[in-house]
Order: C-alpha cells, then structure tokens, then sequence
C-alpha cells in the first residue's frame, strides 16, 4: 500500500486495470489507493488451472479455457467460461472450482477496448523487459558502483520507451481515448521533447 501511495504521491492518475498475480494483499491496496478494476495474469492463471491437470489432460484444458478468451465480448467470454467450467465438474471438480473462483478476475480485461485485450491479459510484456534488463546486467557481473548500474538500467527503460513510442506503440490512441476521464485531452501520435 505505501508502494501505491507514494506512486500517487508523485503524480499517478488515470489508472484504469492493473495486472499482476493473485497476492492477495497486492490486490487490496490496488483497490483501495487506485479504485482500479485488477486483471489476474493470464499467464500464472493459466499455469494455476494447468496444475490441476494430468500431463495427458493439459492441452485439452488449454484449449478449452482458451475458448473464452477468444470470445468477442464480455458477456461471451462469461458465458463460455462457464461453459468450460461446467464441462471440468464431473472429472476435474478443483479445476471447476478454481475456474468459478477466478471467472471475474481472469476476464477482467474483457470490460476493455477489444484492441487493448491481447496486451493486457498478462504481464509478459513486463516479465519480458525484466527478464533484458537481467540478461543485460548479467554480462555486466559486478558494477563498480551504484550509479553505473542505474545508468545501464535507465539506459535500458528508455531505449524500451522509445521503441514502444515510435516502432510497436503499445496501445492504439484511439482505445486511450475511448477509456480516459478526460476526452478534452489530446494524445499526440508522437511525443516530442
């Protein structure tokens, strides 16, 4: 909670979902300093539901639950997750239940524009840029001092800033838009400064 606080602290408005995996108290302060709807990561969801799964059965349950979020809206992919949900009672009732447990928090980015969806369903696209940044440090070993390490790190932020701003925008303007309080506000196709 004093990590979120102080984000708002230092200026953090406008936050809309948040993602990450299912700790519970991480959960509770989103809600409470953000009044965000939370995602559960897809991803770790889905390595959760798989566990339930023997190795024959896995891929059948992947597709399955992946039936859901193929679907085109919310209301859809509700009622295809309790579809699949129903079809695990007889022979995998703990992977039904987690499912019905789950439902809201797992489709959570279904209630956002349809553009957005496939980017924020996980982490991945954080776990990726934290898994270069290691990768990157690695070859380094040992920073002569704290500030190298900042410099490499910060080097690294932004060149990931730059490519996500003018190559592979991360989402469209146009969904930002179309979710943000503020529709006075113009979101320039490239930020120059």
């Amino acid at each position: 909670m004093k990590f979120l606080r102080d984000l708002t602290r230092r200026g953090l408005r406008g936050v809309k979902l948040v993602i990450s995996d299912a700790h519970l108290g991480l959960k509770a302060a989103i809600a409470k300093v953000f009044n965000a709807t939370w995602q559960r990561c897809r991803v770790h969801f889905m390595r959760n539901a798989l566990a339930y799964a023997n190795k024959g059965q896995r891929q059948m349950v992947l597709a399955l639950i992946n039936t859901a979020f193929a679907q085109e809206t919310t209301e859809a992919a509700h009622e295809q997750w309790r579809v699949v949900a129903d079809h695990f009672r007889t022979k995998l009732p703990k992977l039904a239940a987690l499912l019905d447990e789950a439902q809201n928090d797992v489709l959570a980015f279904t209630g956002f524009p349809r553009a957005h969806r496939k980017h924020i369903a996980s982490t991945n696209p954080l776990e990726r840029l934290n898994a270069e940044i290691k990768r990157r440090t690695d070859v380094v070993g040992i920073f002569p001092n704290d500030a190298a390490i900042v410099r490499l790190v910060g080097a690294l932020l932004l060149e990931q800033n730059d490519e996500w701003q003018l190559q592979r925008r991360y989402l469209s303007l146009e969904g930002l838009g179309a979710i943000s309080d503020n529709q006075n506000q113009r979101l320039s196709a490239v930020i120059t400064g």
